[in-house]
C-alpha cells in the first residue's frame, strides 16, 4: 500500500479518511498511528478514555491493511479507528461501565454493536470514559477522573457519553459509539460540537450493553458530521435475535438521502416549552438555524403539545426505578463502591412505589400519542438540545436565567427527555457558538424509524 507523507491524518472526517483508504492513498495503520499519537497528546488534558488498546489496534490495522492490499475492501469503516463507550462489552478488553463495581470485568463476548463494527473492518482504539453506570449528565467520574471539554478544559463534556463526545471533538478517533437513555448521546454531542444520533428504540441492539433503564436505553453513533453518523449507523442498525426488544423493521441506506434538500419540510416547534427557559445564546443560535432552514424553503410551524410539561418527572421516575432493579444486589453488598451521586439515585429508585412507575409509563403512552398526532401536520420537530452551554467541571447546578441556580440533572434533560420517553429518533447537530466560544447544539426529532 502506498504510504503518504506525514500529515495530520487525525483531523479528517470519517468519510474523508475512508475515501483515502479505499483508494489506497492512506493505510489503516497510518490512520491508527495518527489517532494514537493524538490520544497521547490530548489525554492529559481531556481524559476521554478509560482504556486505550494501542498494541491491539495496531495489530488489527495491519491485518486490515493486508486485506485491502489484496483487493478486499469492506466499506467506509474499513481500517478506521473508532472508540466505544465503556458500557459496551468488548471481548478481551476491560469494560467497566465507568464503575468500580465492574472495574475488573473483562467480557468473553462482544456486544452486538461491537461485533458489527468489527465485522465492518473498524479498528477499536479504546473504551471511553462515562458517567458511572451512565446515570448522570456530567461525566464527572469519581473512579476514573472527570472528562473535560476539548473546547475549554475547564468546562464539562456533558454525559453520560462524555468521553465519546470529547474523543470525537479532540480528534482522538474518527467516530465513537455512545449510549442514550435520557440524552446521553445528544447532550455530549451538543456541548462538544459534534453530531450524535439517538435511534428509534429497537433500531440498534442493546445486547451485551450494561443497562441503565432498559425501556429507554439505546446505542448510537457520534461523529464530526451527519454524513459520518450515517455511515456508522448503516453498520450498527438492524434486527438482532439476541435482543428481545430489537425491532424487525427494514434498515434503509442512511447515506442515500444526505443531499436531499429541505424545501417543503414542515418543521414543528413547541415555543411554550422548547423556547421558554434557556440561555439567550442557545435561544439565538437555534432560532438563527431555523431562519436558515426557512431560507431553504422549509416551513416552521408552531405546535402545541398539551402534556409535555410532565416529561422530566416521568423520566426521573423511570430512570430511578429500572436501574435500582438491576443494581439491587451490588447496592446491598458493595454500596461503598458507588459514587455518591449514583448511589443516592439508586436508593431513591428503591423507595419508589409501583404506582409511581406505572403512572410514569402511562404518561409515556400519552406523550407519544400526542406527538404522533402532531406528526400529521409536521415532518420533524426542532428545539435546542439542552438549554445552556457547557458548565464548569464539577458543577452540580446551573444558572439558566434570572440568576437562579437549578439542579443540573433536571435542567440538562429538559429537552432530550421528550424523545427518550416517546421512543422517537432524535439527533443533535452543531448550530453555533456562545459569545465565549462554546458549542451549541440543535435537536431534531423525527417519526419512528425515520
Amino acid at each position: 500500500m502506498k504510504q503518504t507523507a506525514a500529515r495530520d491524518l487525525h483531523q479528517m472526517s470519517l468519510l474523508e479518511a475512508a475515501q483515502l483508504v479505499e483508494k489506497r492513498k492512506v493505510s489503516p495503520l497510518e490512520l491508527t498511528d495518527a489517532v494514537l499519537k493524538q490520544i497521547e497528546r490530548a489525554e492529559p488534558k481531556i481524559n476521554a478514555f478509560i482504556t486505550v488498546v494501542a498494541d491491539q489496534a495496531r495489530a488489527v490495522a495491519k491485518a486490515h491493511e493486508a486485506m485491502i492490499a489484496a483487493g478486499y475492501y469492506m466499506g467506509p469503516l474499513h481500517g478506521l479507528p473508532i472508540a466505544l463507550k465503556d458500557n459496551l462489552y468488548t471481548k478481551g478488553i476491560r469494560s467497566t461501565a465507568g464503575s468500580k463495581v465492574l472495574g475488573d470485568f473483562v467480557p468473553d463476548e462482544d456486544a452486538t454493536v461491537t461485533a458489527r463494527l468489527k465485522a465492518s473492518g473498524a479498528v477499536i482504539v479504546g473504551k471511553t470514559n462515562m458517567h458511572e453506570f451512565a446515570w448522570g449528565g456530567t461525566t464527572d467520574n469519581p473512579h476514573y477522573g472527570p472528562t473535560r471539554n476539548p473546547w475549554n478544559p475547564e468546562r464539562f463534556p456533558a454525559g453520560s457519553s462524555g468521553g465519546s463526545g470529547a474523543a470525537v471533538a479532540a480528534r482522538e478517533c474518527f467516530g465513537a459509539i455512545g449510549t442514550d437513555t435520557g440524552g446521553s448521546i445528544r447532550l455530549p454531542s451538543a456541548v462538544n460540537g459534534v453530531t450524535g444520533i439517538r435511534p428509534t428504540i429497537g433500531r440498534v441492539s442493546n445486547y451485551n450493553i450494561v443497562p441503565l433503564a432498559w425501556s429507554m436505553d439505546t446505542a448510537g453513533p457520534m461523529t464530526r458530521t451527519a454524513a459520518d453518523c450515517a455511515a456508522m449507523f448503516n453498520v450498527i442498525a438492524g434486527h438482532d435475535p439476541k435482543d428481545e426488544a430489537s425491532a424487525r423493521v427494514p434498515v434503509p441506506d442512511y447515506m442515500a438521502q444526505l443531499n436531499v434538500g429541505v424545501g417543503g419540510l414542515r418543521i414543528g416547534v413547541v415555543p411554550d416549552y422548547f423556547f421558554s427557559h434557556l440561555q439567550p445564546a442557545v435561544h439565538d443560535a437555534v432560532r438563527s438555524a431555523l431562519k436558515v432552514l426557512e431560507g431553504q424553503k422549509a416551513q416552521v410551524v408552531d405546535v402545541e403539545i398539551a402534556n409535555i410539561q410532565g416529561n422530566i418527572s416521568a423520566q426521573l421516575t423511570i430512570e430511578s426505578a429500572e436501574p435500582s432493579t438491576y443494581h439491587q444486589h451490588w447496592l446491598r453488598t458493595r454500596p461503598q463502591d458507588y459514587g455518591e451521586d449514583v448511589r443516592v439515585l439508586l436508593e431513591v429508585g428503591e423507595m419508589l412505589l409501583a404506582t409511581h412507575y406505572l403512572q410514569a409509563q402511562r404518561y409515556r403512552t400519552l406523550l407519544r400519542h400526542e406527538f404522533m398526532e402532531a406528526f400529521d401536520d409536521v415532518d420533524v420537530f426542532i428545539c435546542p438540545t439542552l438549554p445552556f452551554v457547557a458548565t464548569p467541571v464539577g458543577a452540580t447546578s446551573v444558572v439558566i436565567e434570572g440568576g437562579k441556580e437549578e439542579d443540573m440533572l433536571s435542567a440538562i434533560m429538559q429537552y432530550t427527555g421528550v424523545p427518550s420517553l416517546t421512543g422517537l429518533p432524535s439527533m443533535s447537530v452543531p448550530c453555533g457558538f456562545s459569545p465565549d466560544g462554546l458549542p451549541i447544539g440543535m435537536q431534531i426529532i423525527g417519526r419512528p424509524f425515520d
